[in-house]
């Protein structure tokens, strides 16, 4: 399967929506950089992300939630991993596509 990356934040970039109609069932999403914002609670994203959880794995890099200091406000569900656990997840996939 495919590691997905977002790294724009939804708020400013169509990223997200797009890499979401385009995951197939057992993928996997990192969230990284401005990205981040989309694994925030109570945005208008928060449905949309929560919804593809039931096909897809979503996974947020801790170290760019804590420079952006929102840590706390995280959808349930979504995985918080470190840059090691970034490079597993690479490893751990066929393929990365990265969604600029």
């Amino acid at each position: 399967m495919i590691l997905h990356t977002v790294n724009k934040s939804p708020f400013e970039k169509n990223t997200l929506e797009s890499c979401l109609k385009n995951c197939k069932p057992g993928s996997s999403l990192l969230l990284i950089e401005d990205g981040i914002y989309a694994s925030l609670n109570n945005t208008r994203f928060t449905e949309k992300v929560t919804a593809s959880m039931k096909d897809i794995n979503i996974y947020v890099l801790e170290p760019d939630l804590n420079a952006r200091g929102v840590q706390d406000s995280l959808i349930d569900g979504i995985k918080k991993v470190d840059y090691a656990g970034y490079v597993d997840l690479t490893v751990e996939h066929s393929a990365v596509n990265a969604w600029l």
